[in-house]
């Protein structure tokens, strides 16, 4: 299982938010290039990156900040938020993004992003399903920088999708976003015998070199950590072994 270190940007900074919350942010004096650098002399081959302002608007908001760090070598970037049309998810490619990230249209336009997975191809192009589960335990998806609830499961939005040729698949559980309270391992392990030909990515609640061991344990194909890399709670030297390329 590969680790791959998250950075969210909100007007051009890294911050995190809490379940998704807007209001309860909390920034970090590091420059995104900055961070880059660490996470890549760390060994990682991978970085996410996620515009938080785009997400809620559905505009790229920081496009010069991601476009800085697309000509950095020795990492490959997958970028979301704000990736709800045609034109901007072929805009971050030409960056040099390795791969868009699209989270609202692939629930809200399958016929569309069915098209830009023929066209990039599998590999460049990810889909972003964030779940909020129901009284019955089931994974719904929400959208719009998750303040819209659907009444689709995550089930549901991958089976649309596996005649196009879906590869990738990053699920995060909106709960445990940036709560350092441990990952959901049942939802990942649940998703990985449902749709063994997935690549999924687990987000949310990452705390401990425990957690990256259960996920692993569960078939996940990476892990997105966030808040526990930016805070030091993952110590380097335990790392190794999530940070080689998959």
């Amino acid at each position: 299982m590969l680790l791959i270190p998250s950075i969210d940007l909100r007007g051009g900074r890294c911050v995190r938010l809490l379940k998704g919350d807007f209001a309860a942010e909390t920034r970090y004096d590091l420059e995104p290039a900055l961070l880059l650098q660490r996470y890549r002399g760390c060994g990682a081959s991978w970085l996410h990156i996620v515009d938080l302002d785009g997400a809620r608007d559905g505009l790229l908001a920081n496009r010069s900040v991601i476009a800085a760090l697309a000509e950095q070598s020795g990492i490959a970037l997958q970028v979301g938020g704000g990736v709800r049309r045609r034109d901007v998810a072929a805009d971050l490619l030409d960056l040099g993004v390795g791969r868009v990230v699209v989270g609202s249209a692939a629930v809200e336009a399958a016929d569309e992003v069915s098209s830009w997975l023929a066209e990039f191809g599998p590999e460049r192009v990810c889909l972003a399903f964030d779940v909020r589960h129901d009284a019955a335990g089931t994974p719904l998806l929400q959208t719009r920088g998750w303040r819209q609830a659907t009444p689709l499961t995550l089930w549901n939005g991958v089976e649309r999708y596996l005649a196009a040729g879906l590869r990738h698949v990053l699920c995060t559980d909106i709960e445990r976003d940036g709560a350092l309270t441990g990952p959901n391992v049942a939802l990942y392990r649940e998703a990985a015998a449902r749709f063994p030909q997935i690549r999924w990515q687990a987000s949310g609640g990452v705390a401990d070199i425990a957690n990256l061991h259960a996920l692993a344990a569960a078939g996940a194909a990476a892990a997105i950590s966030g808040k526990a890399l930016l805070e030091d709670r993952l110590p380097m030297e335990e790392l190794q072994p999530f940070l080689r390329d998959a």
